[in-house]
């Protein structure tokens, strides 16, 4: 049954101990050590003034990946440097910067990065600290370049374009300066808002000290006046660090920006002031040219110390930093609208723009909130048999320090006041969204007094920790690096502020957490569909591993649930053909059990929704001592989690069981029972590993021929998915493998009576299967967007009275199924768009066969577990209805042809 692993072959990602020998190794690397390997690949080591130690182990993972693909495409150099940055980064060698090694075999970034990850034929090729590595070099990259194209743009409105080309040499210092500052203020480079304060910093000091004639007429500073002059010569001058930023030029800088002016001045007063000091220059003559050859210097040095891009490269338009022609930015893909269009074009939805939108929005809903309640939430607290204020106020303040501070050592030196900052931003939402949940409350209930609820403290911390989440997320900073991995390398959770990082900083679990989420979006109508999505993700990784995790408080409910004498239990499967209620509310989970004097409902159907109060008990009905009805918060997750694993399973059984339809019901009564039976297997592991197991074991026993290493490639191509997941899974405590290592040893031995019994004939009652309803969070008059395409959408008809000439904007084609088009050609022009869209999509996912596996994986046996490369017809239900109004619109002109026919006959 279990595929065994592989034993030939070297596990060149594991890096062994270091010997006396390794430890005692000469830096310079031998030739003479090397003749037996390629010529041109040792001088390219030479080159990059590798070790021997490096150049034999990446030699000999290019001896692996030759084996492990059908043939060796593309320029073979190009994939030996790949190995040498997958062995130095493994190896922590400091040998080489990326920029010396895509110089050296002529690559961009992106085409480097895309080149590594394609290198990963096996389960161990690409370790999960090389991806960590190359998901920050691509962060930290396209930071760079939104940075650097805006920046373009600010100096053509700035400068004067001089016959002799001087202005550039300004632009390059500004440039360079800011890459620096960036570089020394900054430990999350990759802060694209904090970077932006920084560059608009950098500018306005060169513009202070800039000539005026290279200067447009509008930033040309007044000069002083006689009486400033003769005051200034009798003062000493002031040495750099004390240079004041001129208040009205960062103004100005900030507005035509869409920048924050408040927080640009604190970005100068804090950071950007602390690394003038740094410079330690004699005068703020920042253009002098020995000064300008100083901070050449110490970016370079700051360059070669991190051994990442170097950012002058920007500056040159060097072709190792930019993008490859045939990617063109989604601005640029956007149609445009007709001349004849009415309205000015909305400029192009560029990164920094993006942010900046989002941050004027998160701001401008909190313009009415105050750092304090309002008289209504106050009114709230005072009717409350124990008055919260106090609390609140106290919680407020230790958590606050805690996050700033927290916040200051994971940005950079000098950035706690910006932590400050989002905290304060964070309040104002906290009390906006707990006066609106409580405003709900006592419509629903009709009651005023919320004492126990309002007096809870993980109620509290849960609901800040939520107002925190979303503030951040507004700024960019919270985001899903690596699905939220950070073991094995790569960033440091110390310098990290994605998601869970703030819960982390509050000490609060994540099923606490979860617990305010869908309360929370409810309660704020203005939250944008981006922040919503944040949230919603934030609510699946908690689901899918972050729950899990050792001392989590699930476990403990879980264990009482199984005693049958507990309030809190999990959801069964009986309840799987009932539609999941959206109408849970956060006094309901937090202060649960709630249901008391509503009518008694059998154990294996969910209990029906009511208001908040004490526990109640329910009978089995066959004449069994009463016990405590169910929780909501633990039935919720469980009906949330059962829908969320179902769905990921038919997405996954869609890409690669097509042929074999009659698996589905099957691997998901496995997956169900390991989920509700055998919990303890999601220990420290993801909802996934369970998923991709439960597959491989029913095609195991139904002898349908799907190998793990195809299963893991589809797995791959779905959203939202990180590769620690199958490579990075706990065997035992603190020793992890890959997922099949997980499976023989683990998965397997804890279910194998139950997998066989699907072989038998008599086999185990299949469980119902959940129904997935619309996500409470989606927008349901949102249009639905064709897969590969950017201007193809599908929406339902708002109202049957609208004809389509008052529904369809002039940039836009819309049909109407049942109603008369008018033009046919606007059919052909729909028609090429979707046939592009097909097959767009199909190159993507190519749902229409299983996914190409890879060419080995470590835990085959001699190449025997290879794909047979059988064939499947399945396509998405989207491409089925598009289908569909094709040959609805094909009715719909032959019936136009008759109609004209016989008008043509009837005309005198």
């Amino acid at each position: 049954m279990p595929p065994k692993k592989r034993l030939s072959g070297t596990n060149v990602s594991k890096e062994p101990k270091a010997g006396a020998a390794e430890r005692r190794e000469s830096p310079e690397m031998s030739v003479r050590k090397h003749k037996e390997k390629d010529s041109e690949f040792v001088t390219l080591c030479e080159s990059l003034h590798v070790t021997d130690l490096v150049c034999e182990r990446a030699w000999t993972l290019w001896k692996a990946v030759q084996e492990g693909v059908d043939q060796v495409t593309g320029d073979q150099k190009r994939l030996w440097a790949a190995c040498l940055y997958v062995t130095v980064t493994d190896t922590d060698a400091s040998c080489f910067t990326l920029t010396q090694l895509l110089k050296a075999v002529d690559l961009n970034v992106t085409q480097f990065v895309s080149l590594v990850k394609r290198l990963d034929v096996n389960l161990d090729t690409i370790s999960t600290k090389v991806n960590s590595a190359l998901t920050r070099v691509e962060k930290n990259f396209n930071v760079m370049l939104a940075l650097y194209q805006r920046y373009e743009k600010m100096c053509k409105k700035i400068f004067v374009v001089t016959a002799d080309g001087r202005e550039r040499e300004t632009l390059r210092i500004c440039w360079t300066m800011f890459l620096l500052a960036k570089g020394k203020a900054l430990q999350m480079e990759d802060d694209l808002v904090i970077s932006f304060q920084l560059l608009l910093c950098t500018l306005e000091l060169i513009i202070k000290h800039c000539s005026p004639d290279l200067l447009q007429p509008s930033y040309i500073q007044a000069p002083p006046t006689r009486t400033s002059r003769r005051h200034q010569a009798k003062v000493k001058p002031r040495a750099a660090a004390e240079v004041t930023a001129d208040v009205q030029l960062l103004e100005t800088l900030s507005r035509e920006n869409e920048c924050n002016a408040e927080e640009v001045k604190n970005v100068y007063q804090s950071s950007f002031t602390a690394f003038l000091g740094l410079l330690n220059f004699t005068s703020p003559k920042y253009l002098d040219p020995p000064q300008v050859n100083e901070i050449d210097q110490q970016y370079e040095q700051h360059y070669l110390r991190s051994r990442d891009i170097d950012g002058r490269l920007f500056f040159y338009g060097d072709e190792t930093v930019l993008a490859p022609k045939a990617q063109i930015s989604q601005a640029e893909r956007t149609p445009k609208k007709n001349v004849s269009d009415e309205g000015a074009l909305a400029p192009p939805q560029t990164p920094i723009r993006a942010a900046m939108t989002s941050i004027q929005l998160l701001r401008g809903d909190l313009t009415s909130s105050g750092d304090q309640p309002s008289t209504t939430l106050s009114t709230y607290f005072k009717q409350c048999t124990v008055d919260p204020s106090q609390d609140v106020r106290r919680r407020l303040e230790t958590l606050g320090q805690v996050f700033s501070q927290r916040f200051g050592q994971a940005v950079g030196p000098h950035c706690v006041v910006y932590g400050r900052q989002r905290f304060s931003l964070g309040v104002r939402k906290y009390y906006q969204v707990m006066e609106a949940m409580l405003k709900s409350e006592e419509k629903r209930l009709s009651v005023q007094n919320f004492s126990k609820l309002l007096n809870n403290s993980t109620f509290h911390t849960s609901l800040l920790a939520c107002a925190l989440e979303v503030v951040m997320a507004a700024y960019g900073e919270s985001t899903f690096k690596n699905g939220g991995y950070n073991h094995d390398g790569g960033d440091s959770p110390d310098t990290d502020v994605c998601f869970p990082w703030i819960l982390n900083v509050f000490d609060l679990a994540a099923f606490d957490f979860y617990k305010v989420i869908e309360s929370f979006i409810k309660a704020d109508p203005t939250l944008s569909k981006a922040i919503i999505k944040h949230l919603e993700t934030c609510e699946n990784l908690i689901m899918e591993r972050i729950a899990w995790r050792t001392g989590s408080v699930l476990f403990e409910l879980l264990r009482l649930g199984q005693g049958g004498g507990a309030s809190e239990q999990m959801e069964t499967s009986a309840s799987f053909s009932q539609p999941l209620q959206h109408n849970h509310t956060a006094a309901d989970l937090y202060l649960s059990p709630v249901r008391p004097g509503l009518r008694v409902s059998p154990p294996e159907s969910p209990a029906t929704p009511g208001p908040p109060a004490s526990s109640q008990l329910c009978s089995h009905g066959d004449g069994q001592a009463p016990r405590l009805a169910k929780s909501n918060s633990l039935s919720l997750f469980y009906k949330k989690l059962y829908r969320l694993a179902y769905s990921r399973l038919k997405m996954l059984c869609s890409y690669l069981l097509s042929s074999h339809p009659e698996l589905e019901a099957i691997i998901w009564t496995l997956f169900q029972h390991t989920l509700q039976h055998e919990y303890e297997l999601m220990r420290e592991r993801h909802l996934d590993q369970l998923m991709m197991s439960a597959m491989y074991a029913i095609c195991k026993v139904k002898s349908v021929d799907l190998r793990f290493k195809t299963i893991v490639t589809a797995y791959k191509s779905m959203a939202n998915t990180s590769q620690e997941t199958f490579k990075h899974v706990m065997i035992t405590d603190g020793h992890f493998d890959s997922i099949i290592v997980f499976y023989n040893q683990v998965f397997m031995q804890r279910l194998k009576t139950n997998i066989l019994q699907y072989a038998s004939t008599r086999p185990p009652t299949l469980s119902p299967i959940p129904q997935i309803p619309r996500s409470p969070y989606k927008f349901p008059s949102s249009p639905l967007r064709v897969p590969g395409s950017n201007n193809v959408y599908i929406s339902p008809l708002k109202s049957p009275r609208m004809s389509p000439g008052i529904m369809t904007p002039r940039s836009k084609m819309l049909v109407s199924i049942g109603e008369s088009f008018g033009q046919c050609n606007r059919f052909q022009k729909i028609n090429q768009m979707v046939n592009n869209s097909e097959r767009c999509f199909k190159r993507s996912l190519d749902l229409g066969e299983p996914p190409k596996p890879l060419k080995r994986l470590r835990f085959d046996v001699d190449g025997s577990d290879e794909a047979d490369g059988s064939k499947s017809g399945g396509n998405s239900t989207l491409i089925q209805k598009l289908a569909e109004m094709s040959s609805t619109r094909s009715r719909m002109q032959e019936q136009k042809k008759k109609e004209d026919a016989e008008s043509a006959k009837d005309a005198p």
